[in-house]
């Protein structure tokens, strides 16, 4: 979509820095982050929210899933601990309207959230 911040860093309108990228996926840093690591990872195709996913994108959302854990590791959290969020719909949080994955760690999370 012409007007989406994410499908603009996606084919690289924005600039950011990519800390993993495949065929399917991307993840960078939150420019607001709210803890020591806040990526944030994206599929490459533009899908609004959670409710519109359709079952073709079942797969990216393991890709997204898959890169979480890639970077959680590359980071050093994967065994202290992480949380990853999806946020649905501006009552809960999303700001974009192209589904993002928030992995978040680096130091103790409280529950509930927010």
């Amino acid at each position: 979509m012409s007007d989406c911040l994410f499908c603009k860093i996606i084919v690289g309108e924005i600039p950011s820095e990519k800390l993993y990228e495949d065929q399917d996926v991307i993840a960078f840093e939150d420019i607001s982050p709210k803890a020591p690591t806040h990526v944030l990872v994206i599929p490459k195709k533009h899908i609004p929210t959670l409710n519109d996913l359709v079952e073709d994108d079942y797969f990216v959302m393991g890709r997204i899933f898959h890169a979480a854990k890639q970077i959680a590791r590359e980071r050093g959290i994967d065994q202290s601990g992480y949380r990853t969020v999806f946020n649905v719909n501006e009552a809960a949080g999303q700001a974009i309207f192209h589904i993002h994955l928030h992995l978040l760690g680096g130091r103790g999370l409280t529950w509930p959230p927010g």
